[in-house]
């Protein structure tokens, strides 16, 4: 009993407990674990404008609502691909000795998971904008604006990006609108994005607790409830560019409304812009479009409903396709692509 009578004795046993349980139970794992990880073999490094781009997106704030993890559940397919895996996040290294990387994978989900961004919305001109101002291109969006990171000029010089900002979210700002140097940053990195595909023969994660849908037994039946999801399905792979109104942006991005394309009985356009993209209109003024139906792996009842809702909206009165139709003209566009 003498040792717990012994103050002396007991503050320095006690401190030896917790220095050896500290080892044994947190450093010498995370050790262990350091040494035994690495990223996955297709993963693609960082380089230096992106690395800076993620300063600037940690200098901001970005990280207080914007994730980089999908979760195991179904609602987060949106997200990526799969769920996020230990090996994704095997590439971030300490700054430098005295400071750990910056924790990016988020506390809260306010705003959209940036897991993909870079698959998900590829086109740099949308970036700008939304960066600007992102009520331009989400109207509901509660994200704040950064025209700090633009620049004003009466006259472009070389080198200069331009971005195209309507009239009335410039708040009677005169010239043109440049993007700085660190926005330019920020999107490298934001663009540089993207899901790792897992080796062949590997596995994915399942996404968890599936909505079943209850579709009926007839044809016609499951191409209506299709149908009924066109809406929803162009909010979440179109809206943001084309708008909710279907008139895009001017000189920034094209509108739906009154689209030849759109209009046009033979879809085999429409079809190719969707899953391999359209970069014909840049001349324009006009940002890429990325191939959405393949980054995002619409199925194609999928593409067939927004086609659909894209046909008969906005005062468009186009002929609907059908998901056999739309099938077939995957195939064509495919082959097309390929060559």
């Amino acid at each position: 009993m003498d040792f717990f009578n012994n103050h002396r004795q007991l503050f320095i046993g006690a401190f030896l407990l917790f220095v050896v349980l500290t080892l044994f139970v947190c450093i010498i794992p995370a050790l262990n674990n350091e040494q035994n990880n690495a990223p996955l073999p297709n993963s693609i490094p960082l380089d230096e404008q992106a690395i800076l781009g993620k300063a600037v997106f940690v200098a901001n704030g970005c990280v207080a609502c914007h994730t980089q993890q999908v979760r195991n559940v179904d609602m987060d397919k949106v997200w990526g691909s799969r769920p996020s895996i230990a090996a994704d996040y095997a590439d971030n290294h300490r700054t430098d000795f005295w400071r750990n990387t910056a924790t990016l994978m988020g506390t809260e989900r306010t705003g959209p998971d940036l897991t993909n961004i870079g698959k998900r919305q590829p086109s740099a001109d949308w970036h700008l904008v939304h960066l600007y101002n992102p009520r331009i291109v989400v109207k509901e969006s509660i994200m704040p604006a950064y025209p700090f990171l633009f620049k004003i000029k009466n006259k472009l010089e070389k080198g200069d990006v331009a971005v195209n900002i309507p009239e009335e979210f410039r708040n009677g700002r005169k010239g043109k609108v440049i993007a700085s140097a660190e926005v330019l940053q920020l999107v490298a990195y934001l663009k540089a994005l993207k899901q790792t595909k897992l080796p062949d023969g590997t596995p994915e994660p399942d996404f968890l607790y599936k909505k079943v849908g209850e579709l009926g037994s007839g044809s016609t039946q499951m191409e209506t409830s299709k149908e009924l999801n066109g809406a929803m399905l162009y909010t979440n792979n179109c809206q943001s560019c084309h708008q909710a109104n279907g008139e895009g942006l001017k000189g920034a991005f094209p509108a739906l409304k009154g689209s030849k394309v759109v209009l046009d009985e033979n879809a085999e356009l429409m079809v190719n812009i969707i899953m391999n993209g359209y970069s014909a209109r840049e001349s324009e003024g006009f940002g890429s479009m990325p191939a959405v139906g393949t980054n995002n792996r619409l199925k194609p009842e999928e593409i067939a409903a927004i086609m659909n809702h894209e046909k008969t909206s906005w005062g468009n009165s186009a002929k609907k396709v059908t998901t056999e139709q739309v099938k077939k003209l995957m195939d064509v566009v495919k082959v097309k692509a390929a060559k």
